[in-house]
């Protein structure tokens, strides 16, 4: 059964680092794209970031040099490694298996459940 389970969400310091994970199962991942997403409270889901099946990676320019997506096809998971995290990155993650990336867009997602990211003093 298709499933994705994120995991390393909390709460983190300004200037911080968290390591969010996402765990698939029931399909192959190594097929697909891969993305991350983010809701912020009030505002509508976004885009983050995208990995294709070759592992070329797109972030949106909030993220780019601070966030770094990866993938691990033998243990069927991506990661987003966040650095330097602002109070602006607060919100819920969510990773989704995706048809194909253009830049940091991931189509067609096929979504998780997300996970909670809080970046507070």
């Amino acid at each position: 059964q298709f499933a994705l389970v994120e995991s390393g969400g909390g709460l983190a310091q300004p200037g911080g680092s968290l390591r969010l994970s996402c765990a698939t199962s029931g399909f192959t991942m190594n097929t697909y794209a891969m993305g991350w997403f983010r809701q912020a409270p009030g505002k509508e889901r976004e885009g983050v970031s995208c990995i294709s099946s070759r592992a070329t990676t797109g972030y949106t320019d909030s993220v780019k040099a601070r966030f770094i997506m990866s993938r691990d096809n033998d243990k069927s998971t991506v990661y987003l490694q966040m650095n330097s995290l602002k109070p602006e990155d607060t919100g819920v993650y969510t990773c989704a298996a995706c048809s194909g990336c253009s830049g940091y867009v991931c189509y067609e997602p096929s979504w998780g459940q997300g996970t909670q990211v809080t970046v507070s003093a």
